[in-house]
């Protein structure tokens, strides 16, 4: 029975310490220093399985390129610098988005979680070719638990509804 009290009191403190550091910003994860787009690409996937990039299938040697593989979104009436707009109010809504960079045609957002206050960062970029291309992933961690594809494929749904 002391054994048991024991631990729980263990995970308890272990809980309240995570949540503290989270609430104190430490587990923020530090911003990608190279965002944007280069000769037509986004970055590549994250090494580890915790992003999504509908650019993947470009990095034929990437470790993650099958995990983080994403249909890019499709552009608003063949208008994907319209889209990136409607993504922009769109995640202006959500208490969660913050956009760090808002061009014609390119978005960079960063999702906060709202206990831990883990830092996502998404990018959305208005493709010629006539779609909106997206890199979606975890600063910290070895697995997001597939939030980044799960946020982008519910920003697709919204983005359906008109």
């Amino acid at each position: 029975m002391r054994l048991l009290r024991w631990l729980a009191a263990v995970l308890l403190g272990g809980a309240l310490l995570l949540l503290a550091a989270g609430q104190a910003g430490l587990l923020r994860g530090t911003p990608p220093g190279d965002p944007g787009v280069r000769d037509g690409r986004l970055k590549p996937p994250s090494a580890t399985p915790n992003s999504v990039s509908s650019q993947a299938a470009l990095y034929p040697d990437h470790p993650q390129r099958t995990y983080a593989q994403i249909d890019p979104l499709p552009a608003t009436d063949g208008d994907p610098r319209a889209t990136i707009a409607r993504l922009a109010t769109l995640l202006a809504e959500r208490p969660d988005a913050r956009i760090v960079e808002q061009r014609p045609d390119y978005l960079r957002v960063e999702f906060t979680t709202r206990w831990l206050k883990f830092v996502d960062d998404a990018e959305f970029w208005a493709d010629p070719t006539g779609v909106v291309q997206v890199r979606s992933a975890s600063r910290l961690g070895e697995s997001d638990l597939g939030v980044n594809r799960e946020r982008v494929e519910a920003l697709r749904a919204q983005l359906a509804q008109r």
